[in-house]
């Protein structure tokens, strides 16, 4: 997702203010894209959400001029691997507001990569398509499945540093800011507590992270 600094810094922040979190570990990144195998790419994006989602979803892969259907889907959901920058991997579940809304812009920045646009440049047309109305601020609540192990997402723009993230939630809350959580302290700071990433943006998300059960493993502390 270019141009998405704000998610980058969170997830930063809350490496730094979780240590010994479950599910964080930084290596370097699997790549995945256009080159990437059909059935690969297809075991990525069906991994963002519980098999009864993403079974009946859309489902979309990487390739030459940028995303292509690969499935047609019956539920309203779309999936993909998203990519914040082209080395990081972030299957991704979008409903059906998201697949209206927010996804456009997402398809817009692999059609822009695959023409060769500059990272820069396609962030600049992204945000102008936001104030434009181009691009639509989901309308209501809703959710984006990112339940794969094999989220690698930046942390550190500067470094371009990638990490491993483990399963979580999103949920839309366009323009919401730490304040309307109802938290004070830094995003991460209080153990449980959700966080915004895009605060105050259209595109604004609350981050949860589930709680595994005592029985169940957790192979997202490793590194893959």
């Amino acid at each position: 997702m270019p141009g998405l600094i704000n998610r980058s810094l969170l997830f930063t922040v809350f490496l730094c203010l979780t240590t010994g979190w479950p599910g964080i570990a930084q290596t370097q990144t699997p790549r995945c894209s256009a080159s990437t195998p059909r059935e690969r790419q297809l075991e990525l994006v069906r991994s963002a959400a519980p098999a009864e989602i993403s079974s009946k979803a859309t489902l979309y892969i990487l390739g030459k001029k940028g995303y292509e259907l690969a499935q047609s889907g019956s539920n309203g959901f779309s999936c993909i691997v998203d990519r914040e920058l082209p080395d990081t991997q972030e299957p991704e579940c979008f409903d059906a507001e998201g697949s209206s809304t927010t996804l456009r812009a997402r398809m817009r920045v692999e059609e822009l990569r695959a023409q060769g646009v500059p990272e820069a440049k396609i962030t600049a047309e992204i945000e102008e398509g936001y104030k434009t109305a181009l691009y639509k601020a989901p309308a209501k609540p809703g959710i984006v499945y990112m339940l794969s192990q094999e989220n690698w997402v930046l942390a550190d723009p500067a470094t371009r540093t990638i990490i491993h993230f483990g399963p979580h939630l999103m949920f839309y809350d366009p323009y919401a800011t730490e304040k309307d959580l109802g938290s004070t302290q830094p995003p991460g700071s209080i153990p449980g507590m959700p966080f915004l990433v895009h605060a105050g943006r259209p595109d604004a998300l609350i981050i949860v992270v589930p709680k595994l059960a005592a029985n169940e493993s957790d192979d997202s502390r490793h590194s893959h």
